[in-house]
């Protein structure tokens, strides 16, 4: 037997200002994609806001649907939204802003699963890592510098 050890390093910042101008501009569309998010069942509204190499940002909420889980997360909705609009661009940073209608969340958030294998996808394709940042309504931001910090035993093509 042989044992795996992995580790990760995030940075956490006490609050959007503490943030780089470019990251706070980029959780600043995050935060108002969030807003116009469609969660009439869960009322738990995530906006999404990535960066591209070029500069230019691509949002996307979360989308429910009363036929389970015919929905999609707001970063899946960011990721491929940018992708098909811009083809061949690489996707450098992607930020997360998660809200409930239910009560307050100020802890950051971050991705779920799906989200996670689908930004590492982008990932592998481009070659490079995509930061990303994630917090909850306001309060702290967590940095990820790649979504292997969250996904460190990843499946892949090679695995096809």
């Amino acid at each position: 037997m042989k044992k795996i050890v992995t580790e990760t390093t995030f940075l956490r910042y006490d609050s959007l200002d503490e943030l780089p101008e470019a990251s706070k501009n980029l959780m600043k569309h995050a935060i108002q994609a969030r807003k116009t998010a469609y969660a009439p069942y869960s009322r738990f509204r995530v906006g999404a806001a990535v960066i591209l190499d070029d500069g230019t940002i691509v949002i996307g909420t979360n989308q429910e649907n009363a036929a389970y889980p015919s929905g999609l997360c707001a970063e899946r909705v960011a990721l491929y939204a940018a992708a098909s609009a811009y083809p061949g661009k690489i996707i450098s940073a992607i930020a997360i802003s998660a809200a409930s209608d239910k009560g307050d969340t100020h802890e950051p958030i971050p991705p779920c699963g799906s989200c996670r294998q689908s930004i590492i996808e982008y990932e592998q394709r481009d070659g490079r890592p995509i930061s990303i940042l994630f917090m909850g309504e306001d309060g702290a931001v967590i940095l990820s510098q790649s979504t292997k910090n969250l996904l460190p035993l990843s499946f892949d093509k090679n695995f096809l």
